[in-house]
């Protein structure tokens, strides 16, 4: 890899700068549907970089402002970071790094206390201080053989809305989430997941579940192979984005799903890695799940300030020692426990780089596996049970959104 110092990296100002940055994010991904879009309508201003080539932009790298549950229900600061791409005439000269770099210090002058992204490239971001700290199953349920379980609650009222939907209906929805991993979806979210839905000719359907008159739960689906619909022997909805705030909504969400007519087979895009889907037929075979795969990349960008924001199980303390080649005020020891969080002086049980304590920290990596591998220096064999003990998440990390 060279690097090309007269390739400038600073922030894009004016329109066509942003609409310049975001075309050489689609001609970076090859294959997404969207071609013409205003990125203005989508982005968060002031927050959209780019790497200049005289006057020529040849790479960017994007962020929106949002907000991360965190194991406990608190939301820390959060950076969504997402448009990163270079033209293919520019690879392999640095300057992927630099953008990220550059990106994560003004993230840190924000104080943001933390950032994540989803990869389209899983051997990039590591490098970066990314961690896996969540992953996702895709899962499909064979309507054929299942049946609900007699006592799974009976849930709500399910309405449908597929001509009245409005963002503003499933974002006030959405913005109550308080699972582990669950982040804020932006309005530049909002609008560029409209155009996408506009853009493809498949019709949409919404529905809302509402507890005793609360709208607490949604669902958007659609038809997947249309053309064929009538003769195939396996008609499929595919499930987009399902929502649910607690255990009436998922229940009333899935009898609606389960119950659709001139349907074979429901398939979900993506679940987390403990749904209790499976557990709510009669016939777990009608539940096929996929295989795992990486969904949030975590980066802790202030590692005190994150280590503070969530709660702990356990009363044993550990102590660990970090180190972030990208952002130096995060070296340090620091003991982690239900009592006290801070940094300290006493010698470390552990040692980490960022990443991985980035991926240890929504509970969704275990320390011994992280250990076992090679990514943890052990200094005390007795702190890695303590540090599951203390990392340990009621449910396992999802986000169920992309961007």
């Amino acid at each position: 890899m060279t690097t090309n110092p007269d390739v400038v990296i600073r922030t894009l100002e004016t329109a066509d700068e942003i609409n310049a940055g975001f075309r050489v994010f689609l001609r970076a991904m090859v294959g997404l549907p969207i071609r013409t879009v205003d990125a203005t309508e989508i982005t968060d201003p002031g927050r959209y970089l780019g790497a200049l080539d005289g006057a020529t932009v040849v790479g960017g790298a994007d962020s929106y402002g949002s907000w991360l549950v965190v194991p406990g229900g608190g939301r820390v600061s959060h950076a969504a970071v997402t448009h990163v791409g270079v033209l293919p005439t520019h690879r392999r000269r640095g300057i992927v790094s630099r953008l990220m770099a550059r990106q994560l210090r003004d993230i840190a002058e924000r104080g943001e206390v933390v950032a994540s992204l989803r990869a389209s490239e899983t051997v990039i971001y590591e490098r970066f201080g990314y961690g896996v700290a969540s992953s996702v199953l895709s899962g499909q349920v064979d309507l054929r053989r299942a049946r609900l379980r007699p006592n799974l609650p009976s849930g709500g009222v399910v309405r449908l809305v597929d001509a009245g939907v409005t963002t503003e209906l499933l974002a006030g929805i959405y913005d109550q989430a308080a699972w582990p991993g669950a982040i804020r979806r932006p309005a530049g979210w909002w609008r560029q997941h409209e155009k996408l839905r506009d853009a493809d000719p498949t019709v949409h359907y919404v529905v809302v579940h509402s507890s005793d008159g609360v709208d607490d739960g949604y669902a958007v689906y659609h038809p997947v192979n249309t053309a064929g619909w009538f003769t195939s022997a396996d008609k499929t909805v595919m499930v987009s984005d399902f929502v649910a705030l607690n255990d009436s909504a998922r229940a009333g969400l899935w009898r609606h799903l389960l119950s659709l007519d001139l349907v074979d087979v429901v398939a979900f895009e993506s679940l987390a890695p403990d749904d209790p889907l499976p557990l709510a037929v009669l016939d777990r075979r009608a539940v096929q799940l996929g295989s795992a795969r990486d969904e949030t990349w975590l980066r802790l960008v202030d590692v005190e300030a994150a280590l503070r924001a969530r709660s702990w199980g356990g009363e044993d303390p550990i102590t660990v020692h970090v180190t972030d080649s990208l952002l130096g005020a995060n070296n340090g020891t620091f003991e982690v426990g239900p009592k006290t969080v801070g940094r300290t002086d006493s010698a470390p049980e552990l040692s980490v780089d960022v990443a991985t304590l980035g991926a240890a920290y929504l509970g969704g990596s275990r320390w011994r596996h992280l250990a076992a591998t090679g990514q943890v220096t052990v200094h005390d064999p007795d702190a890695i049970a303590r540090a599951d003990t203390l990392f340990a998440s009621a449910s396992a990390p999802f986000s169920g959104t992309t961007f």
